[in-house]
């Protein structure tokens, strides 16, 4: 790349359409000096490569609003945003305004309609609904002039060209018969009546107004995702530099010693300022803000924003860390190693951009005919009006520009426009009351095209959180404090008071599984964490812990601050308890005997093994897994049975992926997969011919819900997912992704109905309208009944929509 080429990327306002984004991306193209420019329209964003010496931002952004649209220039990303979320929010309350007012006025003109022309007579009564029209027609109707006169201006025309022409027509005739009724009356003759369409020409626009609403409303939050993966990076770090200035270069860089105590002074940074190499300080609670090696002290760091699984990984000397994640109890210090654009978590900020803007737009069959169709329909009008001018029957002037006018009318695009938004409106709205919200008209269509839906596995068909699933008792252990064998209650007793002084996940779990039993806890104390391994702690035979009145349980010190009881003997006889993995006990000599049979059963249905050691045996183990969903494989079963392959991903074990697979019932298994690399498997789907839908929940799921052809996410998982998704499952009801396919079918299925009801309708009334019955029947079709016709196919249209509020979509 030369040294003055720069890369712009910036918000574009105004973008509807594919068209939008063709002709913003030809204006720029055609600047002097821009070698390559691009649009985004899920992010509304312009991406341009341009040599400095020979353009500039400000150059481009008079070519964009040349071309219709405005660029938001500024130096602050953030600005920018801020900005283009404020201008779109304005669109939208004034697209609101607009069709509230113009749906208002059209009722009132069709009130009036129904009103006696005796009460205030027919002159008054049209020069009300003239005075009322106006306004709508050129405020309100105002875009669809601007949008037309852009597209005429490049040779080409779209559903504004169809909207301007039919309500044009429809009002400027009612206004020269309004204005002008005894010109009119003298030339009509021919038993035509002079009629007024002013409410014909208002609902029109009202209506389209409502459906450009519609989209905005779902296009605004396209943006929101990236917005807030940003934020999860912090905005300051403390490193540690020489002189303390933040000037010099950091106290320690590679090599062996990057391992012993770090010197300098700690100073607070904008996490821009940190540089490759720098000594960062995380304390407990706070987030990492870049990525790098641990070199001094240990902690447990929740990274399931990044991997989704919910269990905290340990971190010592040497490990890995990634910016973005949580550290959860410990302080520690680690060498940045990558910064700024090259952090995972900018990566995937990078990956979930490209793959929102790698979706090919809706490309709706309305706006793609229409390039033909109005010029069609006005190359009609205009031969039907010559000839009725040369060889109609008298007043043929008159004649003739009534037959033009039927012939536009009678096409108006009315039900066109209604044909896809109103299917889109009642089934997003059903599918709301199901609890499946739709973010666009674009993801039901996908929705209905799917070959294969993968899932994910943590969170998705599982719960997402660690349970006790087995405890196993060694038929060779007996009570500490009782003369009888080992109880399962018991083994449980004995390993929740030891794990109830720690703050892990695994150790909750285990707790949680002893109060769902019933089972009491004893007195613990000289707890001792093991890292890596597991913890250790004294357990007594008598006393029971209770919290100090007055101590907050925000600490591990809280938590198992303990009181013997009144009851409780001097001297009572206590046993330590360990619990550990299986490193652990390997490293203390100590033998499975009969357990390890059991160990390696539950291993392989991928359940972590937590051993527990009474006094010097390993006396049971208690097995903790994050379980299947209840409603899992009858969800993967109804996918099946539509149609549909299913498939798994996973960045667990393979042991681990296939054994919640068996569960579910799926047999294609994609295991330990990494975060970064989810969206390369899914685009890997694609390129196989399949249309992927992706299931998820996590943060580590958002590149691969965008790649997707439709990405699901569910509702109880983070908001990241979500709001890269196109579809979110309110309830994280699996049986929730079979009833948003069938109710994409079902409305897909209305779509293309109604789409062929507005056509062939057009099309069959067209010709007549022209006055081809006239020569064998002697029938013109008066504007009047031109209007009713294109009023009956709206409401046919309508009609059809509204059946999808009954649509069944659950099985059976």
């Amino acid at each position: 790349m030369a040294d003055d080429l720069v890369s712009l990327s910036v918000p574009v306002l105004g973008l509807h359409c594919a068209a939008c984004v063709a002709r913003v991306e030809k204006a720029v193209a055609s600047v002097p000096g821009v070698e390559r420019a691009a649009v985004n329209l899920a992010t509304e964003r312009l991406t341009v490569l341009y040599r400095a010496k020979e353009t500039s931002p400000e150059r481009i952004a008079e070519a964009v609003e040349a071309a219709g649209y405005r660029l938001v220039l500024s130096q602050q990303h953030v600005a920018q945003e801020t900005v283009a979320e404020q201008a779109r929010a304005q669109e939208a309350r004034l697209l609101r305004l607009k069709f509230s007012v113009a749906l208002a006025v059209g009722v009132v003109l069709l009130l009036m309609m129904l009103i006696p022309e005796s009460w205030i007579g027919m002159r008054w009564q049209r020069v009300i609904m003239l005075v009322l029209s106006t306004p709508v027609q050129f405020w309100a109707g105002s875009q669809f002039y601007l949008g037309a006169w852009r597209a005429l201006r490049r040779g080409t025309s779209d559903m504004n060209t169809l909207v301007a022409v039919g309500t044009s027509v429809a009002y400027l005739y009612s206004a020269a018969v309004t204005l002008f009724p005894e010109s009119i009356a003298d030339v009509a003759g021919a038993g035509f009546e002079a009629t007024v369409y002013y409410d014909s020409a208002v609902i029109i626009v009202g209506l389209v107004l409502l459906g450009r609403y519609l989209e905005a409303r779902a296009k605004g939050k396209t943006s929101a995702a990236l917005r807030r993966l940003v934020g999860l990076q912090p905005r300051t770090a403390r490193v540690l530099r020489e002189g303390g200035n933040g000037s010099g270069a950091p106290a320690e860089r590679t090599g062996a010693s990057d391992r012993s105590i770090v010197e300098g002074t700690e100073i607070e940074v904008a996490v821009e300022e940190v540089r490759v190499g720098d000594v960062v300080i995380v304390r407990p609670g706070e987030r990492i803000p870049v990525d790098g090696v641990v070199l001094q002290g240990r902690s447990a760091v929740d990274e399931s924003m990044l991997t989704g699984e919910p269990l905290p990984v340990e971190k010592g000397p040497g490990d890995r860390v990634i910016g973005g994640t949580v550290n959860m109890t410990g302080s520690f210090r680690f060498k940045a190693t990558k910064v700024g654009r090259d952090t995972v978590l900018a990566q995937i900020v990078r990956v979930v951009e490209e793959a929102q803007g790698s979706k090919a737009p809706v490309q709706r069959l309305a706006d793609r005919v229409a390039g033909v169709f109005v010029p069609v329909i006005l190359g009609i009008g205009v031969v039907a009006f010559l000839v009725w001018a040369f060889l109609g029957p008298e007043p043929r002037f008159t004649v003739a520009m009534l037959v033009f006018i039927s012939v536009v009318v009678v096409a108006c695009p009315c039900a066109m426009g209604l044909a896809t938004p109103t299917a889109i409106v009642v089934g997003v709205g059903r599918a709301a009351e199901l609890g499946v919200l739709i973010r666009s008209g674009e993801a039901l269509e996908q929705a209905q095209k799917l070959d294969l839906v993968v899932f994910d596995k943590t969170g998705t068909l599982t719960e997402g959180k660690p349970q006790v699933t087995d405890v196993v008792v060694s038929s060779r252990a007996r009570s500490p404090f009782e003369e009888s064998p080992l109880s399962e209650n018991e083994l449980l007793r004995l390993a929740a008071s030891a794990e109830r002084v720690s703050e892990h996940p695994l150790g909750e779990a285990i707790v949680q599984a002893a109060k769902a039993r019933g089972v009491s806890f004893l007195r613990a104390t000289d707890f001792l964490a093991l890292p890596g391994r597991g913890v250790q702690a004294v357990v007594h035979r008598a006393a029971r812990p209770r919290l100090r009145p007055g101590r907050a349980a925000n600490s591990a010190q809280a938590k198992v601050e303990l009181e013997t009881s009144a009851e409780s003997e001097t001297g009572d006889s206590a046993v330590t308890v360990v619990l550990g993995n299986r490193r652990l006990v390997e490293e203390r000599g100590l033998s499975l005997g009969d357990l390890e049979i059991a160990a390696q059963a539950l291993a392989e249905q991928g359940k972590t093994c937590i051993f527990v050691v009474v006094g010097a045996e390993v006396a049971g183990v208690v097995a903790v897994a994050d379980v299947l969903r209840p409603e899992a494989s009858k969800a993967v079963q109804e996918l099946r049975a539509m149609g549909l392959g299913v498939s798994m991903i996973s960045g667990d074990t393979r042991q681990t992926a296939e054994a919640i697979a068996r569960q579910s019932g799926i047999q294609a298994v994609l295991a330990e997969v990494l975060p970064q690399h989810k969206a390369e498997v899914v685009k890997e789907l694609q390129k196989s011919g399949k249309r992927v839908a992706m299931v998820g929940d996590g943060i580590n799921d958002a590149p691969a819900l965008a790649q997707a052809d439709v990405g699901m996410a569910m509702g109880t998982g983070t908001d990241i997912a979500m709001e890269t998704a196109d579809i979110t499952l309110a309830r994280g009801d699996l049986m929730l992704v079979p009833a948003a396919i069938r109710l994409s079918r079902a409305t897909m299925r209305v779509v293309k109905q109604n789409l062929a009801w507005a056509f062939g309708y057009n099309l069959a009334l067209v010709p007549i309208a022209a006055g081809v019955l006239y020569p064998a029947f002697g029938l013109l079709l008066d504007p009047v009944y031109a209007a009713l016709a294109m009023a009956l196919s709206s409401v046919s249209v309508v009609s059809n929509s509204l059946r999808l509020r009954r649509a069944r979509v659950a099985h059976g």
